[in-house]
C-alpha cells in the first residue's frame, strides 16, 4: 500500500476533506482558506475562498453552487468567492475565553452541525452548534474541550463525535428532529488524539489521530478494524473517494512541530477498498 503525498502543498492546519462532485475541498484553518484540489490528478491547491477568520469547515449549500455553510470565526456562516460572509449567527462573540469555531459536517438531513473551542484549550469550553436550514443556530452540546467530527451514520439516527484532547469518540443517538441524546464512548484512542472522522458506505468509522501518524477504521461495535500510518505526525481530517477507484485522504498539520518533516502538513492519497456517501447538501439532498 502507498501512501502519498497528493501535492507540494504543506499546510499550517489543513482540515475539513470533502468531496464535492469532482473537486476535493479542504481548509488551512487559521489563514481562513477554502481550497480545492483535483481527487484524480495530483497537483497543487486552488483557493477559493480566503476569508480574515479562522475557517474550520464548510458543507455546500443546496441548488447554490459556489455557495458553502461555514464554520467560521466565532460563528457559522454563508460564504462564497468574492462575497462578505452572510453570518447566521455567532454565538461565541464575546465567550469568558476567545474561542473559534473548529470541525462540521451536514448530516442527512441538511442540518450543519459544528464545534468550537478555546485558543487556549481551556477545559471544557467547547460547544456543539447545530445549523437549521430554515434558520437559528441552536448549541446542542457543551462540556467539550476540542469537539472534533462529527460524523453521521447514512440514517443520521447515529453521530460520532470527538473530544480530542480526552483522547474519546462519543456516540449519540440523534432524532429526527436533531437532538443528540443517549451518550455512549464508542472509543478511547491511546497514543494519540482523534479527530476528523468520516462514516464510509459500509458504516465503519475512519479517524484521523492526531500527534500518532495513524488514521483508525473502526467497526461500528468500536472495535478497531483498521490502522493506516502515515509519515506525518499530525494527520488531522479523512475523506474517503469512489471515482476512479476508492481511495483515502488525509490532511495533516504542522502547527506547534518545532521541526516539522518533510510530509508534515502533506495532503495523502491511500489506496483502499471501500467507497462512502455522497457530500451532504446544507439544506438537503436529493
Amino acid at each position: 500500500m502507498r501512501n502519498e503525498a497528493w501535492s507540494t502543498d504543506r499546510f499550517e492546519l489543513g482540515e475539513g476533506l470533502r468531496l464535492q462532485g469532482p473537486n476535493l475541498l479542504m481548509v488551512d484553518i487559521l489563514t481562513g482558506r477554502l481550497l480545492r484540489l483535483d481527487p484524480r490528478l495530483p497537483g497543487p491547491a486552488e483557493v477559493l475562498v480566503d476569508l480574515d477568520v479562522p475557517l474550520g469547515a464548510v458543507a455546500p449549500v443546496r441548488d447554490r453552487p459556489g455557495t458553502y455553510v461555514a464554520a467560521a470565526g466565532t460563528g457559522v456562516a454563508l460564504i462564497a468567492a468574492g462575497d462578505r460572509p452572510r453570518w447566521l449567527a455567532r454565538p461565541e462573540d464575546g465567550a469568558a475565553t476567545p474561542m473559534r469555531m473548529n470541525d462540521g459536517c451536514c448530516d442527512p438531513r441538511g442540518r450543519f452541525w459544528a464545534g468550537s473551542m478555546a485558543y487556549d484549550g481551556t477545559p471544557g469550553a467547547g460547544s456543539l452548534y447545530r445549523a437549521d436550514p430554515e434558520g437559528g443556530v441552536t448549541r446542542v452540546l457543551e462540556g467539550y474541550t476540542i469537539p472534533n467530527g462529527p460524523a453521521f451514520t447514512a440514517d443520521g439516527a447515529r453521530m460520532y463525535l470527538a473530544d480530542s484532547a480526552a483522547g474519546r469518540i462519543d456516540a449519540y443517538e440523534v432524532s429526527a428532529t436533531g437532538e443528540p441524546a443517549a451518550r455512549s464512548v464508542f472509543a478511547h484512542v491511546d497514543g494519540g488524539n482523534p479527530d476528523g472522522m468520516q462514516v464510509d458506505s459500509e458504516g465503519h468509522l475512519w479517524v484521523a489521530v492526531w500527534g500518532a501518524g495513524r488514521v483508525h477504521r473502526y467497526d461500528p461495535d468500536g472495535t478497531l478494524e483498521r490502522v493506516v500510518a502515515l509519515p506525518a505526525a499530525q494527520p488531522t481530517s479523512v475523506c474517503v473517494v469512489d471515482d476512479p477507484e476508492p481511495r483515502l485522504f488525509v490532511t495533516s498539520a504542522t502547527i506547534g512541530l518545532s521541526r516539522p518533516g518533510p510530509f508534515d502538513g502533506a495532503l495523502f492519497s491511500v489506496p483502499v477498498d471501500v467507497g462512502a456517501p455522497p457530500v451532504r447538501h446544507f439544506g438537503g439532498n436529493r
